[in-house]
This record gives C-alpha cells, structure tokens and sequence, in this order.
C-alpha cells in the first residue's frame, strides 16, 4: 500500500427508508434540498454542496434506522429551525449551544426523517 494514500473527500451518503419516494418527498418538500434524479428500483439522489445524499431502500428488506446523523450547516439556526417547524418537521429539541470555541460558539438542533434517521441542524456562531 502507498503510504501517501488516504481518503479525504466524501462523494456521496447512503440512507436507507423504508419508502423511497415518500421520503424523497420529505426531503424535497420539507428540507427544501434539490433532487437530482431517481433511478430503478427505488433509489433518489439529491444535491448536498459537493456530497451527493442517496435514498434507498434496504437491499434485503430489513430497515434499520441509520446510526450516524448528517449535520447540516446553516447560517441561523433559530431562523431555520422555525421554517422547517412551519412545514412540518419535529424537533427533539430547541437549538442549543453546544460548545464554546475561541472565536464561535457551535450551536445545533435535532430532528428525525420519516423512519427515524437523525439530521441535525449545525451553527458556528460568532
């Protein structure tokens, strides 16, 4: 193995849900966030910056709610968390902070997909 190898940039996240386009309406309509395409049989892709976030159901049927979260940076998060409550989308919690840096606080709020995968909502407040 070449010692310069290693992994940096992610290109894409795989969730699984129990029903593709069910969910892909949640994310479009709900989380506002850009469907680039569906493909056969049952998967959606949707544009996230430079990381492409896929929709598919699980390939042997069993669903297992994903144990990772995907944060999702915004610039106010007060502001955001009150327009995706307006469409709909729980909350487990208000946004808090979450730690103190030297030059911004991290703030972050939480909230569930349709089948139960963690996303949360992540602020670096200066």
């Amino acid at each position: 193995m070449a010692s310069d190898l290693y992994l940096a940039e992610i290109g894409q996240i795989a969730l699984n849900v129990r029903d593709v386009d069910a969910s892909a309406e949640f994310y479009q309509q709900k989380l506002g966030m850009q469907l680039l395409f569906k493909a056969p049989p049952g998967l959606a892709f949707f544009n996230n910056g430079s990381v492409r976030l896929m929709l598919s159901a699980p390939e042997n049927g069993d669903f297992t709610a994903s144990s990772s979260i995907i944060y999702y940076e915004v610039d106010d998060i007060d502001t955001t968390t009150s327009a995706l409550r307006g469409k709909g989308v729980h909350f487990t919690g208000e946004p808090h902070m979450i730690a103190r840096m030297p030059d911004h606080e991290l703030w972050m709020a939480f909230f569930n997909d349709l089948d139960g995968n963690q996303l949360a909502l992540m602020e670096e407040r200066r």
